[in-house]
Protein backbone atom coordinates (compact mmCIF):
# COMPACT_ATOMS: atom_id res chain seq x y z
CA UNK A 1 0.00 0.00 0.00
CA UNK A 2 1.98 3.73 -1.22
CA UNK A 3 0.55 7.21 -2.13
CA UNK A 4 3.18 8.89 -4.10
CA UNK A 5 2.53 12.66 -4.33
CA UNK A 6 4.64 14.40 -6.79
CA UNK A 7 4.52 17.75 -8.79
CA UNK A 8 6.20 20.25 -6.30
CA UNK A 9 8.49 22.54 -7.27
CA UNK A 10 9.79 26.20 -7.08
CA UNK A 11 7.24 29.05 -8.73
CA UNK A 12 7.41 32.90 -8.23
CA UNK A 13 4.08 34.09 -7.24
CA UNK A 14 1.02 34.21 -9.75
CA UNK A 15 2.47 30.47 -11.14
CA UNK A 16 0.73 27.54 -11.11
CA UNK A 17 1.39 23.57 -10.24
CA UNK A 18 -0.31 20.44 -10.94
CA UNK A 19 0.56 18.01 -7.69
CA UNK A 20 -0.66 14.52 -8.33
CA UNK A 21 -1.15 11.87 -5.48
CA UNK A 22 -0.90 8.18 -7.25
CA UNK A 23 -1.75 4.65 -5.19
CA UNK A 24 -0.85 1.79 -5.54
CA UNK A 25 -1.67 -1.49 -3.89
CA UNK A 26 -5.38 -0.53 -2.80
CA UNK A 27 -8.41 0.41 -4.77
CA UNK A 28 -8.67 4.51 -4.29
CA UNK A 29 -12.24 4.30 -5.15
CA UNK A 30 -12.78 3.29 -1.69
CA UNK A 31 -11.28 6.45 0.03
CA UNK A 32 -11.61 10.10 0.03
CA UNK A 33 -8.09 11.17 -1.06
CA UNK A 34 -7.21 14.75 0.53
CA UNK A 35 -4.51 17.27 0.70
CA UNK A 36 -2.54 18.66 4.09
CA UNK A 37 0.66 20.63 3.96
CA UNK A 38 2.92 22.10 6.57
CA UNK A 39 5.26 24.80 6.35
CA UNK A 40 8.48 25.07 8.28
CA UNK A 41 7.48 26.08 12.41
CA UNK A 42 4.20 25.58 11.36
CA UNK A 43 1.54 23.08 12.03
CA UNK A 44 -0.01 20.67 9.78
CA UNK A 45 -3.72 22.36 7.70
CA UNK A 46 -5.75 21.46 5.59
CA UNK A 47 -6.00 22.18 2.17
CA UNK A 48 -8.27 20.18 0.25
CA UNK A 49 -10.18 16.85 0.24
CA UNK A 50 -12.49 14.98 -2.41
CA UNK A 51 -14.93 12.19 -1.84
CA UNK A 52 -14.30 8.67 -2.99
CA UNK A 53 -17.75 8.22 -5.07
CA UNK A 54 -19.46 11.15 -5.47
CA UNK A 55 -17.35 14.24 -6.49
CA UNK A 56 -17.95 16.35 -3.19
CA UNK A 57 -15.00 18.43 -2.05
CA UNK A 58 -13.65 20.47 -0.15
CA UNK A 59 -11.09 23.61 0.06
CA UNK A 60 -9.59 25.27 2.90
CA UNK A 61 -10.48 28.91 2.89
CA UNK A 62 -7.36 30.59 2.33
CA UNK A 63 -7.36 28.22 -1.03
CA UNK A 64 -10.67 28.78 -2.31
CA UNK A 65 -11.09 30.10 -6.10
CA UNK A 66 -7.21 29.16 -6.55
CA UNK A 67 -7.01 25.27 -6.20
CA UNK A 68 -8.88 22.68 -7.58
CA UNK A 69 -8.75 19.10 -6.58
CA UNK A 70 -9.94 16.09 -9.02
CA UNK A 71 -9.22 12.26 -8.87
CA UNK A 72 -9.53 9.51 -11.66
CA UNK A 73 -10.21 6.49 -10.22
CA UNK A 74 -9.05 4.20 -13.05
CA UNK A 75 -5.45 5.86 -12.96
CA UNK A 76 -5.82 5.72 -8.96
CA UNK A 77 -4.54 9.39 -9.04
CA UNK A 78 -6.05 12.52 -7.51
CA UNK A 79 -4.95 15.76 -8.82
CA UNK A 80 -4.74 19.29 -6.87
CA UNK A 81 -4.34 21.89 -9.47
CA UNK A 82 -3.04 24.39 -7.61
CA UNK A 83 -3.09 28.49 -9.66
CA UNK A 84 -2.13 32.12 -8.13
CA UNK A 85 0.37 30.51 -5.85
CA UNK A 86 1.10 32.99 -3.20
CA UNK A 87 4.40 32.33 -0.77
CA UNK A 88 1.80 31.55 1.55
CA UNK A 89 1.58 28.59 0.20
CA UNK A 90 5.16 27.18 0.29
CA UNK A 91 4.79 23.72 2.52
CA UNK A 92 5.36 20.56 1.95
CA UNK A 93 2.04 19.00 0.37
CA UNK A 94 1.15 15.51 1.76
CA UNK A 95 -1.64 13.44 -0.11
CA UNK A 96 -4.03 10.54 2.46
CA UNK A 97 -6.72 8.75 2.42
CA UNK A 98 -9.76 9.60 4.65
CA UNK A 99 -12.78 6.87 5.15
CA UNK A 100 -14.73 9.91 4.42
CA UNK A 101 -14.71 14.23 4.34
CA UNK A 102 -15.39 13.95 7.86
CA UNK A 103 -12.75 12.16 8.88
CA UNK A 104 -10.38 14.66 6.58
CA UNK A 105 -11.99 17.39 8.37
CA UNK A 106 -11.26 15.24 11.73
CA UNK A 107 -7.54 14.72 10.88
CA UNK A 108 -7.90 11.02 10.75
CA UNK A 109 -5.75 9.82 7.61
CA UNK A 110 -5.09 6.13 7.00
CA UNK A 111 -2.32 5.49 4.22
CA UNK A 112 -0.28 8.55 3.67
CA UNK A 113 2.19 9.66 0.83
CA UNK A 114 5.90 10.73 1.25
CA UNK A 115 5.18 14.93 0.49
CA UNK A 116 6.19 17.25 -2.34
CA UNK A 117 8.16 20.16 -1.51
CA UNK A 118 5.80 23.49 -2.89
CA UNK A 119 8.00 26.92 -2.97
CA UNK A 120 6.44 29.96 -3.86
CA UNK A 121 9.37 32.41 -4.69
CA UNK A 122 10.48 35.35 -6.59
Amino acid sequence: VQLQASGGGLVPPGGSLRLSCRASGFKTNNYAIGWVRQAPGKERERVSCISSTDGNTYYEDSVKGRFTISRDNAKSTVYLQMNDLKPEDTAVYYCATFHDLIAYLGGVGEYWGQGTQVTVSS
